[in-house]
């Protein structure tokens, strides 16, 4: 499992930062897509920051730290899509991916919270 989201969480920022680049650069644009970036590509930092963790209160401390930057991934693909600043990509895959790794963040947290 932890290989696997490494993996899928590098894959999500490597997909965020390709979606940044298509944007028409702007000055709004460049703002807008700047906190998108940093959002999406944090979620994975801090997943491999919890797997280091010296205790559950640290783990979920890390963990929480993720899915807070998965809430704003999503609030800022919100944002663009609504401002209409995607040329050719939607962000419905992404969103949808968005979401799945929030599940699994809530699922793991309550895990080591033993809920």
């Amino acid at each position: 499992m932890d290989k696997d989201l490494k993996d899928r969480t590098r894959e999500f920022a490597l997909r965020i930062i390709r979606l940044c680049a298509s944007v028409p650069s702007t000055r709004a644009n460049d703002v807008l897509a700047r906190q998108l970036l940093r959002a999406g590509t944090s979620p994975g930092a801090h997943f491999r920051e919890a797997l280091r963790a010296r205790s559950k209160a640290e783990y979920v401390s890390k963990m929480n730290g993720g899915l807070m930057e998965l809430e704003e991934t999503l609030y800022w693909l919100e944002i663009v899509e609504g401002a209409d600043l995607f040329t050719a990509k939607k962000p419905e895959r992404i969103k949808n991916e968005t979401n799945e790794l929030i599940a699994i963040f809530v699922s793991l947290i309550n895990k080591w919270r033993g809920r």
